[in-house]
């Protein structure tokens, strides 16, 4: 399958030029902590000096997962489909977030175990994964179609902008399966309650995904570990990731889920992390880890472990002030203010 070139977004002399203007602003040097690092990523992901924020896109996408037969969550299956209802509805955590903060939700359907809701985009490949503990959750082909829709989505998006949400009971399960393959952690630091599994809970969700990694050894290269232990929405999101840094849009990633597929995208096609914005660091024990392990340190942490894309609206307005800071605050010479030299 052939993947969209990625464009170099390092660039030396641009980034020297917007490091300039931000350190001669109408303040002590840094004084702005990181939302100075952000301008200077936002101006480099657009490549321009000036970096705009356009008709932001929120996609939450959604699927339900085989390992969610066994047992790995606090919640029914079911909630899946009723989630999806109820965020088109506007009644979830996310509609009330995107309505404030004025970004387009869509709701994805990527396979969600029940007939598609009136209102969600169809990019369904099946009612939910098979049981990864007891072989591929998909196949070969079904990862490829998932990819494919995923980079479609994002050519039918408007804007610069995509932010990252997902629905799926049982999709922390799916994380943490991607999480052990790709970084080789032992799968304990991979493993977190999700919706709030007891500690007997917690220990049946080790011992199937442990038998999940087991069952799907022989998966190795990028593709074959997303098939093997992926889900159908994280799988979609990584074509989205892929699709929107070829683009030089900006992503911002929400939490544990969408670091996933985050993960996933940059395994298949390297050179899309600096593309993506980490909005905050998840209260499920091994996003910290993660963020870690990928060298990236996300905006806010709040405790957060909704999912939804929750973070990333909360995270948002934070973005559009980095752009508004570079952009409209004076610099020194132009206020005709002393500097301390």
């Amino acid at each position: 399958m052939i993947l969209p070139e990625l464009p170099a977004l390092a660039d030396a002399g641009l980034s020297a030029h917007v490091q300039h203007t931000i350190d001669h602003k109408t303040k002590p040097l840094g004084a702005l902590g990181r939302i100075e690092s952000l301008a200077l990523q936002l101006a480099l992901i657009q490549g321009v000096e000036r970096p705009q924020l356009r008709t932001p896109q929120l996609v939450v996408y959604a699927a339900d997962h085989g390992l969610s037969r066994r047992d790995v969550s606090a919640y029914p299956r079911e909630v899946t489909p009723q989630m999806v209802a109820n965020m088109l509805a506007g009644g979830a955590a996310v509609s009330v977030l995107a309505r404030q903060q004025g970004l387009t939700l869509t709701i994805a359907d990527c396979g969600v175990d029940a007939p598609r809701a009136d209102g969600a985009l169809d990019l369904r490949i099946a009612a939910g994964t098979a049981d990864a503990s007891a072989g591929p959750a998909m196949s070969i082909a079904q990862a490829q179609q998932a990819l494919r829709n995923g980079l479609a989505l994002v050519e039918r998006l408007p804007g610069n902008a995509l932010l990252l949400g997902e629905m799926g009971i049982g999709n922390t399960s799916s994380a943490s399966l991607l999480m052990q393959r790709l970084t080789g952690l032992p799968l304990a630091d991979c493993v977190g309650r999700g919706t709030g599994l007891d500690d007997a809970g917690l220990v049946r969700k080790r011992a199937v995904l442990q038998q999940a990694l087991t069952v799907n050894a022989s998966a190795q290269a990028p593709l074959e570990i997303a098939a093997a232990l992926g889900g159908f929405e994280i799988v979609t999101m990584a074509g989205s990731v892929i699709a929107a840094a070829a683009q030089r849009r900006v992503v911002l990633v929400d939490g544990f889920i969408t670091t996933a597929a985050v993960a996933v995208a940059e395994a298949l096609c390297p050179g899309v992390l600096p593309a993506c914005v980490f909005a905050h660091r998840s209260a499920e024990g091994p996003h910290a880890r993660w963020l870690q392990q990928l060298g990236v340190q996300a905006l806010l942490d709040l405790d957060l472990r909704l999912g939804e894309g929750s973070g990333a609206a909360l995270a948002w307005p934070l973005l559009t002030a980095a752009c508004a800071l570079l952009a409209d605050m004076a610099s020194f010479d132009s206020a005709g203010v002393s500097n301390k030299d």
